[in-house]
């Protein structure tokens, strides 16, 4: 809770601050300010200062410009905007508020005309108000002072950035050197002395080089073109305010001893300056602002012992120690300082050509950054971020030199946090990962493939990444094909549903196909099996699967590949195969590939080891569904059987007849129905369990559906009552279809035998088979009459022909045929049934009461009669 307390007590003080102060500043129109970060300029003194005759303690004063962070509104570029308030100066008398001011306006006057790479740039002009000085520059990370500690003007708490901020001896070798060559520049160039070199007025950019600054007490050479440069004197003044007149502690000691300066002085400047950043911030001497101590320490610089000089690296200490020499002559001038022994670092040099490489062609900058991975391995990652990264970024915009450039980049992006990264080095890729030429680049993504993925973020992995990768699909290069291949299964957690069925799988799978490297589609298929896991079953069953069997090559490697796939398929437990594509689709195409003649003997065994597994789930899976099937069918007929069993012992069963081996054979196929067998199926039934089938292996949702429309309809029936069978009711007379013509042929035959006169033995009449021998007794009644009195006869049994008898009708009829037939006969013919009962023997059929009667004697017919009745 402290620390969100201060951030926001910091905020909001920043926050009143600007609105305290820049409202009314011109700067605000074009510039947006967004936080106190530093503080800079003139020197900062302890000082004792009287007014109205009345003494304060010492005071420390200084740094009276805030630099605060921000950018321009029209571009959004970062810059940094100095604001130097006005009631800083309340608590001093009017003339030197007055002097101090016209001081300042003078140094940003100078500093805006000013233009080289070591000077400060200005992006905005000063700007007065009623409150405040401002302008803008490039982006500031601090002044050289802050960074050696001191702290005044500057935001509370410290930004942190700056805590615990250390220089490293290459940002101290190549700085030292930036402000060698911006004094050349000022001495040689412009013939300028900047008359105030301290860590006040040294300004360290955002990207880690250092700007001079502080022009409020710079000198102009007055001289014609061919004469000497001559830069008049001013004396210093004890009465003006010491923070209207230059730092005492980094003054050269001839302003004082001889009352004259030269560019000398300013190299004495930075040779006490090299001493203070050796010495925790801490110059030579102390002067506090008072010119009498300045005086007397400047006389003292004549015997400077050596122990003061021990903090100075051995490489520079001899330089510094003429630097400080009381003779102006015998210090050496910017341009041989520049060119010491000391600046010959690798590192310094690293630096020094990144920041001229804007001279270069592009063959020097490829040697150059062909060797520069080497020199970032022994550099910083301080100064590899802010120094070296700015420099390569600039090359962006030249493609040729990008395949250069971007491997430097993304060797530091390895040591980077994930917010560096994102702060100082994606912003910068985004539109390099768009650029398809030259095709280096996407190589070099692809190689670094692992190390954008860790560090980018999820969305801009979405965003940036994967259009990049989609475009390394379509790519002709085949090494770029596999890379991208290789990588894509590290990330695919990123990846969401949609992108992966409608933009990556179906990219994998045209290149699979239409590829011509055997390489590529190898590596394709193992992307696809490694992409598994991240896809659902439907898809992989309705894309994957089905296109295997599209690859146009037969090749072993290829072969193997898709058999991988299959397994996969088969034994990840998300997945799975169903036994209809098995049985249909996978066992049809696998076959023909299990006797390719390239095959190893371990992909063959590889090959008929999945080919078999397959076999084995359809045939278990199959069997398992028909038993189930089978035993709820025998339970469905077990019951209607047992209701209608057939008791009746005189059912007639076929007699089993021994098989043959043709027999044999088809046994136990289900053909017993079609060859004339019992039609009983010889599928083993399925173990039942207290009468229920056994459901251990899953069902279809049909065949759940059906089995279970059967059990109901089985408990419906089994529901119903039980029928007890009742004594089925003959009926008196069944009807039956009548044959006319038998009919007629029997009655006609009966009307014979009864109706002719006796005949001897052996005589046919008609042809019947019935022959009989009649002996005729004396009747008064005369011829025809039959007598009453009985008489023997003798009855024998023929066949009759086949003309006479029907085919399904026996020859003697029942009473009720008779009946029928007797309006068919001739009047004089007829003849009451009753009178015409004659007993007749059948030998093996059952004769009905008609037929067993006695027989009457009847009155014999003529041949002409017979004839005319027959036709």
């Amino acid at each position: 809770m402290d620390v969100l307390n201060r951030l926001r007590s910091t905020v909001s003080n920043t926050v009143s601050e600007l609105l305290v102060v820049l409202p009314g500043n011109p700067v605000t129109r074009e510039f947006e300010a967004t936080c106190h970060i530093a503080s800079a300029g003139p020197g900062s003194v302890s000082f004792i200062f009287s007014v109205a005759c009345v003494f304060f303690p010492p005071v420390r004063a200084g740094l009276l410009w805030k630099i605060y962070r921000g950018y321009k509104k029209s571009t959004k570029q970062e810059a940094a905007i100095f604001v130097f308030e006005k009631r800083q100066l309340e608590r001093w008398p009017r003339s030197d508020r007055d002097a101090m001011l016209e001081t300042l306006r003078r140094g940003i006057s100078q500093l805006t005309r000013l233009r080289h790479p070591q000077i400060l740039i200005v992006q905005h002009p000063l700007e007065e108000s009623r409150e405040s000085l401002a302008f803008a520059t490039e982006p500031v990370f601090a002044s050289l002072a802050n960074i050696l500690g001191s702290t005044e003007n500057m935001p509370s708490p410290l930004p942190s950035q700056l805590k615990n901020y250390k220089l490293f001896e290459v940002e101290i070798k190549y700085g030292l050197l930036q402000v060698g060559e911006g004094l050349a520049f000022l001495h040689n160039d412009v013939k300028l002395l900047h008359h105030n070199i301290c860590p006040e007025v040294i300004v360290v950019n955002q990207q880690g080089a250092w700007k001079i600054f502080g022009f409020d007490f710079c000198i102009h050479s007055h001289n014609t073109q061919d004469s000497q440069p001559y830069w008049p004197f001013v004396e210093y003044s004890p009465t003006l305010h010491p923070m209207a007149q230059p730092c005492l502690d980094y003054l050269a000691p001839e302003y004082a001893l001889t009352l004259s300066h030269s560019p000398a002085s300013d190299m004495f400047s930075l040779g006490m300056l090299i001493l203070a950043l050796h010495n925790s911030g801490q110059p030579l001497n102390n002067n506090n602002g008072d010119w009498n101590s300045y005086k007397r320490n400047a006389c003292e610089l004549k015997l400077v012992p050596p122990s003061r000089l021990l903090c100075v690296t051995d490489g520079l200490r001899e330089f510094v120690k003429m630097l400080l020499n009381v003779t102006p002559e015998l210090r050496p001038d910017a341009h041989q300082f520049t060119k010491i022994e000391f600046f010959e670092d690798v590192g310094v040099k690293t630096l020094n050509y990144l920041d001229s490489l804007f001279q270069w062609d592009n063959l020097q900058k490829s040697q150059f950054y062909k060797g520069l991975p080497q020199i970032i391995q022994n550099l910083p990652h301080r100064v590899c971020i802010y120094r070296i990264l700015p420099c390569l970024m600039k090359e962006f915009v030249n493609p040729t030199m990008v395949p250069f450039v971007l491997p430097n980049v993304l060797l530091v992006a390895e040591n980077c946090s994930r917010e560096e990264y994102t702060q100082h080095i994606l912003p910068h890729l985004k539109p390099v990962m768009k650029m398809q030429d030259p095709i280096q680049i996407l190589l070099i993504f692809m190689q670094k493939m692992e190390l954008l993925l860790k560090l980018t973020p999820a969305e801009e992995i979405k965003s940036d990444v994967l259009p990049m990768l989609y475009r390394a699909l379509e790519s002709d290069a085949q090494q770029i094909q596999e890379l991208c291949l290789s990588v894509l299964p590290t990330f695919a957690g990123l990846i969401d549903y949609p992108a992966m069925k409608n933009a990556l799988l179906p990219r994998i799978k045209r290149l699979c196909i239409a590829t011509s490297y055997i390489s590529v589609r190898v590596n394709s298929l193992v992307c696809v099996g490694k992409l598994l896991e991240h896809l659902d079953k439907w898809l992989v069953l309705d894309e994957v699967l089905p296109f295997l069997p599209q690859i146009p090559s037969r090749e072993p490697a290829v072969l193997m590949g898709i058999l991988g796939i299959y397994k996969l398929a088969l034994t990840h437990k998300k997945l799975g195969i169903t036994k209809e594509l098995m049985a249909t689709k996978i066992l049809p195409f696998l076959m023909p590939l299990s006797i390719e003649n390239g095959l190893t003997l371990n992909q063959f065994n590889a090959l008929m080891t999945v080919i078999k597994e397959m076999i084995s789930r359809v045939e278990g899976e199959h069997r398992t569904k028909l038993e189930q099937l089978n035993s709820i069918q025998q339970e469905s007929k077990s019951v209607p059987m047992n209701l209608t069993t057939n008791s009746n012992p005189s059912q007639l069963v076929p007699a089993t007849q021994p098989q043959s081996d043709l027999d044999q054979m088809f046994s136990g196929l289900g053909l017993d129905e079609f060859m004339g067998g019992s039609g009983t199926d010889a599928t083993p039934k399925s173990p039942q369990v207290n009468g229920n089938v056994n459901y251990n292996t899953s069902l279809t949702l049909k065949d759940k559906q059906r089995l279970t429309k059967q059990q109901e309809a089985q408990q419906r029936l089994q529901a119903q009552p039980i029928l007890s069978p009742s004594t089925p009711v003959q009926s008196k007379a069944e009807t039956h279809v009548k044959d006319l013509t038998a009919a007629l042929v029997e009655s006609n035959l009966n009307q014979m035998k009864y109706n002719w006169p006796p005949v001897q033995t052996g005589d046919q009449v008609g042809g019947t088979g019935w022959q009989n021998t009649v002996r005729p007794a004396t009747s008064p009644q005369g011829f025809g009459a039959f007598q009453t009195a009985p008489v023997s006869a003798q009855w024998q049994w023929q066949s009759p022909p086949a003309s006479f008898m029907s085919p399904q009708q026996p020859v003697f009829t029942s009473p009720h045929q008779r009946s029928s037939l007797d309006s068919l006969l001739p009047a004089a013919a007829k003849l009451p049934m009753n009178r015409m009962q004659t007993p007749l023997q059948q030998p093996v059929m059952t004769m009905s009461p008609f037929q067993q009667s006695q027989p009457q004697q009847t009155k014999a017919l003529s041949s002409s009669e017979i004839n005319d009745f027959l036709s």
